[in-house]
């Protein structure tokens, strides 16, 4: 089966996820530089076929479009004109750096790897494509970036050995 290519298209680095083969599960693949990243997909639809995209659309939390829109909306042209034939879905991607970083301190990952900004790229990719997957299947474990509070982060305690 096709897979499915989330990304979380930013000006300078582009975080990208993808789904097994039967679409269910979303994981994170690879950050890009941006201005390579069409030639990056179109070397990965060679030997694996890709059925459609989900980019991640940015919004403000009113709804509204974030000032990085314009810079999406060049991207999805530019994609759509690269892979003429390929569905574009755009997906909300409003929380997915936050989402991102709090699965980085839940997971257990070192200061010093979070700080690698591609790895927070990669993760938001993997949500966006994770929260399509998980509406098109009917699933109930979806998050409505409406329902996240706008203070998601916690405090992370350190324990003195």
């Amino acid at each position: 089966m096709d897979r499915i290519i989330g990304i979380d298209y930013g000006r300078k680095r582009t975080g990208l996820a993808v789904s097994d083969p039967l679409g269910i599960f979303a994981t994170a693949l690879e950050t890009v530089s941006s201005t390579n990243i069409i030639e990056y997909l179109k070397n990965y639809a060679s030997a694996c076929p890709i059925g459609k995209f989900v980019l991640g659309w940015p919004r403000n939390l009113d709804g509204s479009p974030a000032e990085a829109m314009e810079y999406a909306d060049a991207f999805r042209k530019q994609l759509a004109k690269a892979f003429p034939d390929t569905e574009i879905i755009l997906e909300d991607e409003r929380f997915t750096s936050v989402l991102a970083h709090r699965a980085m301190i839940d997971g257990g990952m070192k200061a010093s790897a979070r700080a690698d900004k591609g790895a927070a790229d990669r993760i938001s990719a993997a949500i966006i494509l994770q929260g399509y997957l998980d509406r098109m299947s009917g699933s109930t474990l979806s998050i409505d970036p409406a329902a996240v509070p706008e203070t998601l982060s916690r405090k992370v305690s350190r324990r003195r050995r």
